[in-house]
């Protein structure tokens, strides 16, 4: 039983000695410095598939992302797939059962009310469409990365980053942040 113990315990500690010592890999622009600011904006460009981080002395890292849908318009109601455009904020910073940890937006903020009752009023949707809620930035499932390279939109509207890169992105990123999502 002993020896059981300590072969357990000595696969254990070599485990973690091996992916304490693991390089990280980043295959895209990653510029990580030492950074004296706690302050960082996010800008979500839906056109160009990229989340581009900024601290107080300008561009900090860049991720691919992905979305709900290959139509890259403005949210217009729930269950559309849609992103939506707009200026945001990390309200919460949580982990997921499915893809790990994910930076819930505050959508739909007030602007978006507004914008979906006049779409709402002018005929561009159902009267009985609801907004929607619940949008975040989160990973994909570790064994489905590959589904930011292919720009497989695979969500239902929120922003999606390889599971690897999310986790990084989470170590740093502060609830309160700004999130800006264009077109």
């Amino acid at each position: 039983m002993r020896s059981k113990l300590f072969s357990l315990l000595f696969l254990i500690i070599v485990f973690l000695g091996f992916i304490s010592f693991s390089p990280s890999i980043h295959l895209h622009k990653v510029q990580h410095r030492n950074s004296d600011s706690t302050t960082y904006n996010i800008i979500i460009d839906k056109s160009d598939y990229e989340l581009k981080v900024y601290d107080a002395e300008g561009w900090y890292a860049t991720y691919p992302v992905v979305f709900g849908s290959k139509d890259l318009g403005d949210k217009m109601k729930e269950g559309d797939k849609r992103t939506p455009n707009g200026n945001f904020k990390v309200l919460l910073k949580k982990v997921h059962i499915k893809w790990g940890q994910e930076l819930l937006l505050d959508y739909p903020t007030k602007e978006n009310i507004e914008l979906f009752n006049k779409r709402k009023a002018n005929g561009l949707i159902p009267k009985t469409a609801r907004i929607g809620n619940g949008i975040a930035i989160h990973g994909t499932r570790p064994e489905e990365e590959w589904t930011i390279d292919n720009e497989y939109g695979w969500t239902d509207g929120c922003v999606s980053l390889k599971y690897t890169e999310m986790q990084d992105l989470f170590a740093y990123i502060p609830e309160g942040t700004k999130v800006k999502i264009q077109p």
